[in-house]
């Protein structure tokens, strides 16, 4: 890239590991991106999409554990730090059908999705998420995300996983099976840090960056 030529920003995001036990281990919730999808079409991805204003005004059944904030790369907002954990959660009830939530309300929203979750009378307990890390998309790509990828187990899901408009072929995944799918190496890191925190107790999370082109993982 030309040094005249400023890379894109890259745009806030947040994804979704939903993860259970299954007859062949650790079992994770995924999907395809549809063919004419803009970003990585036809890839094997977790549900999630972009940060939006209105995530920031739920007020969630339990906030984020305090010590996550700190990774997130929010400063020491934890409203926003919040925000990221319930954009992930709006984008997996928007892309699959499936809510994350407990009695409570959110408040006055005017997105569809949050009012879906006030009028079945759901809050989203961040309590219960783990954090699994963050990713920056390489600044030579026009399309750029910061995205933030949380787990939940699928105890405290409800609903049934189904084909939207954004992610097809819905299926649980598991672990031993993700390389035979077409992933991104995110997502294969991502799963690293699901498995060290639920095998090793390692609470550490994944940060994915790109210097001059190479790619660079700190574990934090």
């Amino acid at each position: 890239m030309s040094d005249s030529v400023k890379p894109t920003r890259p745009r806030n995001a947040a994804s979704l590991v939903v993860h259970r036990q299954g007859d062949q281990g650790i079992e994770v919730l995924m999907g395809q991106r549809h063919a004419k999808a803009r970003f990585k079409p036809g890839i094997y991805v977790f549900p999630g999409g972009m940060l939006e204003t209105a995530d920031a005004r739920v007020q969630p059944h339990s906030p984020l554990d305090p010590t996550i904030h700190a990774k997130l790369a929010v400063g020491s907002s934890a409203n926003r730090g919040n925000a990221l954990a319930l954009a992930a959660i709006r984008e997996t009830f928007e892309e699959c059908g499936l809510m994350v939530g407990q009695p409570g309300d959110i408040g006055d929203n005017a997105l569809p999705s949050w009012q879906a979750f006030r009028q079945r009378g759901l809050a989203p307990p961040l309590g219960v998420l783990r954090y699994l890390g963050r990713a920056i998309t390489p600044s030579v790509q026009p399309i750029r995300f910061h995205a933030r990828f949380f787990a939940v187990a699928a105890e405290h899901v409800s609903g049934v996983a189904q084909d939207s408009g954004e992610l097809g072929d819905i299926q649980w995944v598991p672990l031993s099976a993700v390389r035979d799918l077409a992933v991104m190496p995110v997502t294969l890191l991502m799963l690293d840090a699901l498995l060290r925190q639920l095998e090793q107790a390692d609470s550490r999370a994944a940060f994915l960056s790109f210097q001059r082109g190479r790619r660079q993982i700190l574990w934090v």
